[in-house]
């Protein structure tokens, strides 16, 4: 795999950037547990942030500082370990996923049984009344809907030829504009 050349040309940006950010999360870390104990000592928050500024100085490099002399030893000692760990994260992370994957299927093919069966009491419930027998009924007269468009309503406007009325200042308007 070969890297774009802006990778290569930032790599040692990104490095820097990366010992910061880890030194960076290690110092809030402990600053979690330093501020409850800490927090009385006269100018406490003033040194945290001389500190956060030293570490992010290109001048001082203060994270690569710490970077170098604490972190890497550490990770380096510990490499192996650390690959044995995650290589058994991994395996335990794949069998929950697929544990957990066998358990949501059941859960929703036994969510579908049961909604099936229960939509389908509805369903014959809803079918059975609207037979026809009660459709019937509710017309009042037995006799069968005639088909067709529905008769007009009250509120609805109708002429003689089916065309609804224009109102007069709308004839008008198109008479006058027509023998003009």
């Amino acid at each position: 795999m070969s890297l774009h050349p802006y990778v290569l040309s930032n790599l040692p940006n990104q490095v820097k950037w990366m010992m910061y950010w880890i030194i960076f999360a290690l110092f809030t870390t402990a600053e979690t547990f330093t501020d409850i104990f800490l927090c009385w000592f006269p100018f406490y928050y003033e040194l945290k942030i001389a500190f956060v500024a030293w570490l992010l100085s290109p001048y001082t490099k203060g994270s690569s500082l710490l970077y170098r002399k604490f972190v890497h030893p550490t990770l380096s000692s510990k490499e192996k370990e650390i690959d044995d760990c995650l290589v058994q994260a991994k395996d335990r992370s794949y069998d929950a996923l697929v544990h957990f994957g066998k358990r949501g299927l059941n859960v929703a093919a036994t969510a579908a049984v049961m909604a099936a069966s229960k939509g389908q009491g509805a369903l014959s419930e809803r079918l059975r009344s609207f037979s026809m027998q009660d459709l019937t009924t509710i017309r009042g007269d037995g006799a069968p809907a005639p088909s067709g468009p529905p008769p007009p309503g009250p509120g609805r406007a109708s002429s003689k030829h089916g065309q609804p009325k224009m109102s007069r200042s709308a004839s008008e308007s198109a008479s006058s504009s027509g023998t003009a």
